[in-house]
């Protein structure tokens, strides 16, 4: 079942760092908002420099929901206007949110094993798929990048819901994609996968990408992009998918965000 589209005004419970580079958002939220599935996201009204919002929404994948507590949650890079109005957020603050949005990821009734591989802010992407994967009673591996180890994030998050977590960083280079691929290869030869779903980096789609082709195994991405409605109508989201006869253009908001990792081609 879809879950019901609408915006809501949400208050904050908190707005945290979890380190140097990301934040920690979590609002109460309305029972539709909390219907999010995995790899769907929301449309952010930010708060604007001064008085008012940004014209545009930002798009921002959900990180956790917390049915009990009604409440939804994001990981976030302040790294523009937009999420700088974000981070400016305190405890009692309201948000408007709309959503939810797009196409998450799919998991197959006779999946086993899932292994997850992401970078950066792409972990808050993956983190609700692993959940719903282990109360499926799927095994769950996540492969987590990042540039230092102190920006490695959700490894506790992941363990706490029966996720096996392994951490590479470029500080001591295991990040690197030769190093990344030989762990799973390793990986999956050792104990078998029936799905490799990644975020957050196109090295590694590009490196998923060729080796579900080769060992003819699921691969699902979930894709970064600009977006200006989040609902399909304005287009400019608008990017080059490998169609069966050739490329095609599809719009990541309403076609995605979440793809089929053979007919994405590079950022």
């Amino acid at each position: 079942m879809t879950a019901a589209i609408a915006s809501a005004l949400c208050e904050v419970v908190f707005n945290r760092s979890v380190n140097d580079r990301y934040r920690h958002l979590a609002v109460v939220a309305p029972p539709a908002a909390l219907a999010a599935a995995p790899g769907q996201f929301f449309q952010l009204l930010c708060p604007g420099n001064g008085e008012g919002s940004h014209f545009l929404r930002r798009p921002m994948s959900v990180y956790r929901v917390v049915p009990d507590a009604h409440r939804i949650e994001f990981l976030y890079k302040v790294v523009g206007a937009g999420t700088k109005g974000l981070a400016r957020l305190s405890k009692g603050d309201r948000l408007d949110v709309f959503g939810p949005l797009g196409r998450g990821f799919r998991l197959a009734p006779s999946l086993q094993h899932v292994v997850l591989l992401g970078r950066g802010v792409g972990l808050a992407t993956l983190a609700p798929l692993a959940e719903a994967a282990a109360k499926r009673g799927i095994r769950v591996t996540a492969l987590l990048s990042a540039a230092r180890r102190a920006h490695v994030m959700s490894v506790e998050h992941l363990r706490s819901v029966g996720a096996q977590v392994q951490v590479v960083t470029d500080e001591d280079g295991s990040a690197d994609p030769a190093s990344v691929e030989e762990r799973l290869r390793v990986l999956i030869e050792r104990d078998g996968c029936g799905l490799v779903a990644t975020c957050g980096s196109d090295r590694l789609l590009q490196l998923v990408r060729r080796m579900v082709v080769e060992l003819s195994i699921e691969g699902q991405v979930a894709l970064e992009q600009q977006m200006a409605c989040g609902i399909g109508m304005s287009h400019c989201c608008v990017r080059l998918f490998q169609g069966s006869e050739g490329p095609v253009a599809r719009r990541v908001c309403h076609d995605g965000p979440v793809f089929d990792v053979r007919e994405t081609l590079s950022w």
